[in-house]
């Protein structure tokens, strides 16, 4: 019995460390993604994907995220939300300065994630707050999608980055309500087949939805990884209480469609992370039309 419970506290401390390790660090995870929509001798784009920071800051200022994401040198920077803490006592700021930093050197296309969207439908409890963020952040060069669109080009080849935006009552505890197409064509209109169609979705619980209007390549954050994740099946636990969320973390595929879904860089309401490191995701797209 003694040798069992000296076991049992000598794994504990372990794990203990580990938390503690992995709560204080993050990793960049590299993905390539190839579109038969994209010219095969097209350069190829880098692009760096953030989400879920919740004004977690890794150094000063977040000198050490921001560091990593310039060495890096990103075409492009995509945010899929959640870059504060929607709660009427904490700041914007740490968020502000840390997404106004790096629009100073790169583009930056940015949605807003379910703690934005609370200051912004909750007005009676957050008041001007999230019109004040949102000023704040445009004003600095941030491309704030909010159920838009932009169409670029791509050495001859159309793409579109379309940013949803989905109501919080899609985010309530224990909701499993289900996105339907008909309630995204509302929100971004018809996807156009002969357009490479980024979308940027906090969400990635509706992935299947998302790809059905005509996705091809889906970016989503949200679920933390799952909090903690076990080797083969993934992410634990979403943020809305269901258990083993079949996209928690990492590179999907329906068809030819590609979900990245990010584990996120911040903690909040659980300051937990086990086997479940924090990421910067840096996606290399490349073209074989």
């Amino acid at each position: 019995m003694k040798n069992l419970i000296i076991i049992c506290s000598i794994v504990f401390f372990l794990i203990l460390l580990e938390i503690l390790r992995e709560i204080s660090t993050f990793k960049v995870t590299h993905y390539e993604i190839i579109s038969r929509k994209l010219s095969k001798n097209m350069k190829e784009k880098k692009i760096v994907f953030i989400s879920d920071l919740h004004n977690y800051s890794y150094g000063k200022r977040n000198n050490k995220l921001i560091g990593t994401i310039e060495q890096e040198n990103p075409d492009i920077i995509f945010s899929a939300g959640d870059l504060l803490v929607g709660k009427k006592n904490k700041s914007t700021k740490p968020a502000e300065e840390f997404i106004e930093s790096l629009a100073k050197r790169f583009p930056i296309y940015c949605i807003n994630g379910n703690h934005e969207q609370r200051m912004k439908e909750e007005m009676e409890v957050y008041g001007k707050k999230y019109a004040e963020y949102r000023e704040s952040i445009i004003k600095s060069g941030v491309n704030l999608l909010e159920n838009d669109s932009v169409l670029l080009e791509w050495e001859g080849k159309k793409v579109r980055i379309n940013g949803l935006e989905i109501p919080l009552s899609y985010y309530r505890k224990f909701s499993r309500k289900k996105l339907s197409l008909k309630e995204i064509e509302v929100c971004l209109g018809k996807s156009n087949k002969d357009v490479f169609e980024i979308l940027l979705a906090h969400n990635p619980v509706h992935a299947e939805v998302y790809a059905e209007w005509g996705a091809d390549l889906i970016l989503s954050g949200h679920l933390h990884g799952g909090i903690v994740r076990i080797p083969f099946l993934g992410g634990i636990i979403t943020p809305q209480m269901c258990f083993f969320p079949k996209y928690s973390g990492g590179l999907y595929e329906i068809g030819e469609k590609r979900i990245v879904v990010s584990k996120g860089l911040g903690i909040h309401s659980i300051p937990i992370r086990l086997f479940n490191e924090a990421e910067v995701i840096v996606l290399h797209i490349k073209g074989k039309g």
